[in-house]
């Protein structure tokens, strides 16, 4: 899964893809080096902290629409046989964004702030991402406190799994979301227990990529190695999850990635 933020203040690519041209070239280009699915964000979710400043505020719900919809409209018609996945938290996004031409729901929040985007997905038969998270977008903490967090994860999930259910969404994927209101030994300790998140039945995505704990992996929590120089610690730490059962990797760089996994699977499968 391809990241693509079109917004002008996501943490590592921020701006970079808020022209429609940009944004659809650079999908083109995630394409050609294996992404299978794009996922497109017009909102960002970057927490407060050292690493981010203040965090992301909120956006309205019809800027957000503008931002994304012309730019899965032209990848839908550009590249039909790729899937698309919509970044939102919000149902009027998402059903714009399914009439764009989208069709996986990635919810941030699993459903916490709003419940009916699981009617949506079970009423046009999408698969939905469940993610785990603390606070409210626009002001989410950059860590928070668990008494066992792989157990608190798991139990937050299986809560956002039933109202799934009771809704009727058939196809669902679950997501630890690393980085988000966890330290970081809260995210090493969610990759390497990503068997217990699988042991649930569904497919597991991580998104780890470039993110703060691996700039603190690498260099320090006081000095973190910066943004552009994480790639290869996001690929350690994405190697690790895909050994625990990851199936899904949502990630900025896409070639280094789909080289690595196409190594270890052959390794592993020789």
């Amino acid at each position: 899964m391809g990241i693509l933020n079109v917004t002008p203040d996501s943490f590592s690519d921020g701006g970079d893809f808020i022209n429609v041209d940009r944004a659809v070239a650079r999908a083109s280009e995630m394409i050609s080096e294996g992404a299978a699915i794009i996922d497109v964000g017009g909102a960002s979710s970057r927490p407060k902290g050292n690493d981010y400043g203040e965090g992301a505020s909120v956006v309205a719900p019809s800027d957000e629409i503008d931002r994304v919809v012309p730019v899965i409209r032209t990848i839908s018609r550009k590249h039909p046989d790729i899937w698309i996945s919509i970044d939102t938290f919000r149902t009027q996004v998402a059903i714009e964004a399914l009439k764009a031409g989208a069709h996986i729901i990635n919810d941030i929040t699993g459903l916490r702030v709003d419940p009916a985007l699981a009617n949506l997905a079970a009423a046009e038969d999408a698969p939905l991402v469940l993610m785990h998270s603390v606070g409210e977008p626009g002001s989410m903490p950059h860590a928070a406190e668990y008494e066992d967090v792989v157990l608190d994860v798991r139990t937050s999930l299986l809560e956002s799994i039933s109202i799934a259910g009771d809704r009727g969404v058939k196809q669902l994927i679950l997501d630890p979301g690393f980085g988000f209101g966890k330290s970081v030994n809260d995210n090493l300790r969610l990759i390497s227990t990503i068997n217990e998140l699988a042991e649930l039945g569904f497919p597991v995505m991580v998104g780890v990529s470039r993110k703060s704990s691996i700039g603190a992996i690498l260099g320090s929590s006081e000095e973190p190695v910066s943004i552009e120089n994480r790639i290869f610690g996001s690929l350690g730490v994405t190697a690790v999850a895909f050994l625990r059962g990851a199936r899904i990797i949502r990630t900025h760089d896409v070639g280094p990635t789909v080289e690595m996994l196409r190594a270890m699977t052959a390794t592993l499968n020789a």
